[in-house]
């Protein structure tokens, strides 16, 4: 595929990955005939793999990106990565900056709450381990594995905590911990509701459809949910889905028409 000086699109297209939107960029792309790499983090040990290439662990900081992406002659780059992946979105706008390289960010739309929410937002982790006493006793943490040690001396909750793989930080000393990966259904967020007496919801202010029945089923179940905001990110060209991407990559020349 020519670029439109005619010189060949030898380079891939870099996907900063680890999302539903990161995988489903990267099958289309594949599927249409371009080079994809995808960067995951290697934070899971057992991830879901994209269409393409992959390569796992970080860069090395903005500068080891820049670099990473002249030698390759990277086209472009899309930043679909978790929104709380605050830190590798700096490294990729200052690095497309230092190396000329195009940047879009897939940037997923939050959660709104519905008529019926009692939604508390919070600015952060550590602010959250701080409310939730005053809210409830049997509380539903739904934040991942890596900001765990937060909630560890949280005595007056019991937690059941749900996240993809064993943790390593400290728990609370009252906890169920429950291994497993979204998708999640509305009937199936109830029953845990239920069936642990759960009073509260913790959660990251994630957005999109793989684990947005925790909020329907709190919702049935008139319970409040403490809310950690999103990081603060650096301004970036942006779109909302991988369909948008796939767009703006097209328009960009940087792949042919999908």
């Amino acid at each position: 595929m020519p670029r439109s000086g005619g010189q060949p699109l030898d380079g891939p297209i870099l996907i900063l990955g680890g999302t539903a939107e990161a995988r489903e960029l990267a099958n289309a792309l594949v599927a249409s005939g371009e080079r994809v790499v995808s960067s995951l983090a290697g934070r899971v040990s057992q991830p879901r793999l994209p269409a393409g290439e992959v390569r796992i662990g970080g860069f090395g900081g903005a500068a080891g990106l820049a670099r990473w992406l002249k030698t390759h002659g990277v086209r472009a780059v899309v930043d679909a990565t978790h929104p709380f992946a605050a830190s590798i979105s700096r490294h990729a706008v200052a690095a497309c900056r230092d190396a000329g390289v195009p940047l879009i960010r897939i940037e997923r739309p939050p959660w709104r709450p519905q008529p019926g929410d009692r939604w508390h937002y919070v600015p952060d982790v550590p602010s959250a381990a701080d409310l939730v006493p005053k809210l409830a006793e049997r509380v539903f943490l739904t934040i991942g594995r890596q900001q765990l040690a937060a909630f560890a001396s949280v005595d007056r909750c019991w937690f059941l905590i749900r996240c993809v793989e064993q943790p390593n930080a400290p728990l609370p000393a009252r906890h169920q911990l429950l291994l497993d990966r979204g998708p999640f259904t509305f009937e199936g967020e109830l029953t845990l509701l239920d069936e642990h007496a759960i009073e509260l919801l913790v959660t990251k202010e994630s957005g999109g459809p793989q684990t947005e029945a925790k909020l329907a089923a709190a919702r049935a179940r008139g319970l409040p949910v403490v809310v950690i905001r999103r990081p603060p990110r650096p301004p970036a060209e942006s779109v909302s889905n991988a369909q948008e991407a796939l767009s703006w990559l097209t328009q960009l020349g940087a792949c042919g028409a999908p």
